[in-house]
């Protein structure tokens, strides 16, 4: 009977996580165990309920009615089930075990990964595991210990802290400017090669935005080079492309190194929060108290 309930158990923490993921593979990797361990799982829950949880093809997993009818109630297990393993964690006090990190590719490269290393020596029981992806994840429902985010935040399930804002200027390669002249100001960059960043989740250009007094305006640049990631961006303007705009943390290795210059900076605006925001039922945990303290740290040099 001990085996059976146990079995029932790892079936439905995987039909949870499967279920808000959209595919086994997803959630294998979430959950640290192999796709077929988790498929296998769920069609053995499924022939102990009687019901088919999931409609399947081969691209996708979608949940039948009587799946999303118990979808919510297996959430609710899973998140009791992460909270037990959060307060045995807690008890221990010194950080250890796996911190799962969300963040967007832009603030991942240039902001936490190259805190981890230092992280790690600092505390070498904890394993990080860092994923990063510009579309917004559920944290919650992914199993997320926590997320570094830019802009609103509208869950209201989460924990957070603000670290900084996210200062935003115009730049360009010092052979450009040599061979083109400096913008003194806005206004200026009529005539200029520009470079900017079209949003992939919608397909807009964006708007450069200038402080002029107390006010900012947006202006869109005829731009000979658009491309869709902001990384991109700034190898196009190393590149001798023209002026682009970008956020100080990611252009900052560059300015170090002499590979581009900020331009314009009278007129730079801080904009957007970057806002660490954790489950509250990882409030307790110390790696996530001890990476938040890392956080506030390295957002305060910048």
């Amino acid at each position: 009977m001990e085996q059976i309930a146990l079995e029932r158990l790892t079936g439905l923490i995987a039909f949870a996580r499967a279920g808000s993921m959209g595919s086994y593979t997803a959630a294998a990797r979430s959950l640290a165990v192999s796709p077929s361990a988790i498929s296998k799982s769920v069609q053995r829950l499924e022939q102990r309920l009687g019901v088919a949880l999931f409609t399947r093809t081969t691209r996708s997993l979608t949940l039948t009615p009587e799946g999303r009818d118990l979808h919510e109630r297996a959430l609710r297990l899973l998140r009791d089930a992460e909270e037990i393993e959060q307060i045995a964690i807690t008890a221990r006090s010194e950080p250890s075990g796996t911190l799962r990190i969300a963040a967007s590719l832009p603030i991942g490269i240039h902001l936490i990964a190259p805190a981890l290393p230092a992280f790690r020596r600092r505390y070498p029981k904890v394993m990080v595991d860092l994923r990063l992806n510009d579309q917004r994840v559920d944290i919650v429902d992914e199993g997320i210990d926590i997320a570094v985010r830019i802009g609103d935040l509208a869950d209201s399930r989460l924990l957070s802290r603000r670290l900084t804002s996210l200062r935003i200027g115009a730049f360009a390669s010092p052979a450009y400017l040599a061979a083109r002249g400096t913008p003194l100001h806005p206004d200026a960059l009529d005539g200029h090669e520009t470079v900017n960043l079209r949003y992939q989740s919608n397909g807009q250009l964006y708007r450069w935005p200038f402080k002029l007094g107390k006010r900012v305006i947006d202006i869109v640049p005829p731009a000979g080079i658009v491309v869709d990631v902001s990384e991109a961006v700034v190898a196009t303007l190393v590149a001798g492309g023209g002026i682009g705009m970008s956020a100080s943390l990611i252009a900052a290795p560059y300015v170090a190194r002499g590979e581009l210059v900020p331009i314009l900076a009278d007129y730079a605006v801080e904009q957007h929060d970057i806002t660490a925001v954790w489950p509250e039922s990882r409030k307790a945990n110390p790696a996530v108290r001890a990476f938040l303290a890392l956080l506030q740290e390295i957002a305060g040099d910048r």
